[in-house]
């Protein structure tokens, strides 16, 4: 499995959480995401490396904005 994490910006409650995760979970190869508002912090993982431009382009569609973090 890969993992992918990054760092969001704006983040402040449960419905944040869950508009990212919809969006997130809808780029392709993404099989878990782990999203928490109180960290900021995002946590993609799928059986082969995910593609950072469309998590981060469907965090930026959900409304956040996000770097890589690790």
């Amino acid at each position: 499995m890969a993992t992918n994490e990054y760092q969001v910006s704006g983040m402040t409650c449960g419905h944040c959480e869950l508009s990212i995760r919809e969006e997130v979970g809808q780029v392709a190869g993404v099989e878990d995401i782990q999203v928490s508002a109180q960290t900021g912090r995002l946590v993609v993982t799928g059986p082969r490396p995910v593609d950072d431009a469309r998590v981060l382009a469907a965090v930026e569609e959900a409304g956040y904005s996000a770097v890589r973090s690790a």
